[in-house]
């Protein structure tokens, strides 16, 4: 299975828009709707590869310092669902 290592930018999020949402029993941030900006992509052909790269692009200052997020996303063979708009596959 292959994978998919994605730096993106974390949104700042309003306390009023963070208190709305947990009182409405709602998503903060709707990674399908709409997902965060991206800085880097890497891809990977195995878990343990996409990991240890992942590890290393967490080393970046920015990711370090929480303004940047790094995420590890399997990469399905198209049959059982589809990518989310604005992701690779789409």
């Amino acid at each position: 299975m292959r994978f998919l290592i994605v730096r993106t930018e974390i949104r700042a999020a309003a306390d009023a828009d963070i208190t709305a949402a947990w009182v409405g029993g709602q998503r903060l941030r709707d990674e399908t709707a709409r997902p965060e900006p991206r800085r880097q992509v890497v891809h990977a052909d195995d878990r343990d590869a996409a990991l240890l790269l992942a590890r290393a692009i967490a080393t970046v200052g920015v990711v370090r310092s929480g303004k940047q997020r790094v995420k590890v996303l399997p990469l399905d063979d198209g049959r059982h669902q589809r990518a989310a708009p604005g992701w690779p596959g789409t």
